[in-house]
């Protein structure tokens, strides 16, 4: 199981009651505005992301090559959006572990990555043959 789902909003818990503890109701709305703080932040960042990604066609990106140089595992599937400025094509079924998503550029070269649980596993580049006909 993700810790990562239950850490957070125990420390979340524990930071209000260490501010009540240490300074009363003013302590508790200083770190409830933190918080608030910090969840409109992720917010707006996803906000900016997808809205960049709306402007650009599914499963595009400017350099396939670039973005298999630029990938580690662990990325989550917004950062990879972010990176791409793009939607990846998904290819697997539909709310199915692993998700696969493509992204081609103008070269017809793809990149498809494999996200479980929203992270970044594995991906591979694939180049078109280029053609035989040069002496």
């Amino acid at each position: 199981m993700r810790f990562q789902k239950i850490l957070v909003p125990v420390g979340g818990v524990v930071l209000v009651a260490a501010a009540y503890r240490a300074y009363g109701w003013g302590g508790v709305a200083v770190a409830v505005g933190g918080l608030v703080m910090w969840l409109l932040l992720h917010f707006t960042r996803m906000m900016q992301v997808l809205k960049r990604a709306a402007d650009r066609p599914v499963g595009y990106v400017g350099s396939a090559v670039m973005l298999n140089a630029k990938l580690r595992p662990g990325f989550t599937l917004l950062h990879v959006v972010a990176m791409t400025r793009a939607l990846g094509e998904l290819i697997s079924v539909k709310d199915q572990q692993p998700e696969l998503f493509r992204w081609t550029d103008g070269t017809q070269s793809f990149v498809t990555c494999e996200f479980v649980g929203g992270k970044l596993v594995k991906w591979e580049l694939v180049r078109p043959e280029p053609d035989g006909g040069t002496p």
